[in-house]
């Protein structure tokens, strides 16, 4: 599923052929309704499975940090430029989040679901005491993260992704 997954970060909800993303997990297209009931189950798990990897990869950093800068871990690992020039492996967010709006109600209520749980895994580190302000701090933080990369994703100049990158880490690390 990971490479399903990594596929569909990379060629879009739409322009990943069932094909392809079968050959992919190693099953033949004629294999998949025995996995799935349809093509937006396969985008659901390869999204869950994307959540997955980004949720597990900002953990680790927040855990790996101290209590009350967690945050701050999380905001340095999300905002890196490998995540402009990598978007397969990094946050489903940055490389669906157009996609996804254009996606039937059920899908964007499973996809809500998805959004939900990332968050309850994220907030806990968020800055503020209370939870209403972790949760406006999530909001406001990894929405400007996810902005931040997907401009920065559209600049042809490395250097200048990263002097973006850089400046949405400060201020938000100096803000919060």
């Amino acid at each position: 599923m990971k490479d399903a997954s990594r596929r569909i970060r990379t060629e879009g909800l739409t322009g990943a052929a069932v094909s392809a993303v079968m050959r992919d997990t190693g099953l033949t297209h004629g294999g998949f309704y025995k996995h799935f009931e349809s093509k937006d189950e396969l985008l659901l798990e390869s999204l869950n499975e994307a959540f997955r990897e980004i949720t597990d990869r900002l953990l680790k950093a927040a855990k790996e940090s101290r209590p009350k800068v967690a945050w701050k871990a999380i905001v340095t690992t999300y905002l890196q430029p490998e995540h402009c020039s990598q978007a397969e492996n990094w946050c489903p967010l940055t490389a669906l989040a157009p996609e996804m709006v254009r996606t039937s109600e059920e899908m964007k209520s499973r996809i809500f679901d998805e959004l939900r749980n990332y968050k309850d895994l994220m907030q806990p580190f968020m800055p503020g005491r209370r939870a209403v302000d972790k949760e406006r701090a999530f909001f406001l933080i990894f929405s400007t993260m996810i902005g931040t990369v997907q401009i920065a994703r559209l600049l042809p100049d490395p250097a200048l992704r990263r002097k973006i990158l850089a400046n949405t880490r400060d201020f938000l690390l100096g803000n919060f």
